[in-house]
């Protein structure tokens, strides 16, 4: 039996200072789920998205924190776009769930 009807981790994403579109929070939404793949313990995610009030082009902040039994991890990146600054958190957070998922399974042997 596939997993396929699993369900999808549960991101809680907020904008700051402005409202996040349906397609940025559905993008945000199938991004995270990835991290699933990588570590099947994640308890929550929060996500934090800011404009800041600069003339700098690279003006968006995308702020992961996501929860995993006795510990969290959280990453933030400032890009042009909130997408870009999605996968480049994501990234982040996907190699140290990784590094976490090796570290568990090294203290089990």
């Amino acid at each position: 039996m596939s997993n396929q009807n699993k369900s999808s981790m549960k991101v809680n994403t907020q904008s700051v200072n402005f409202n996040a579109d349906r397609k940025l929070i559905s993008f945000i939404q199938k991004r995270m789920d990835k991290l699933d793949l990588f570590y099947d313990k994640v308890i929550k995610s929060d996500v934090f998205l800011k404009v800041e009030n600069t003339s700098d082009k690279q003006n968006k902040i995308f702020e992961a924190k996501v929860s995993v039994p006795g510990d969290s991890l959280v990453v933030k990146k400032q890009c042009k776009t909130f997408e870009e600054g999605a996968d480049m958190a994501i990234a982040s957070l996907e190699r140290q769930l990784k590094k976490r998922k090796e570290k568990l399974r090294a203290n089990l042997h």
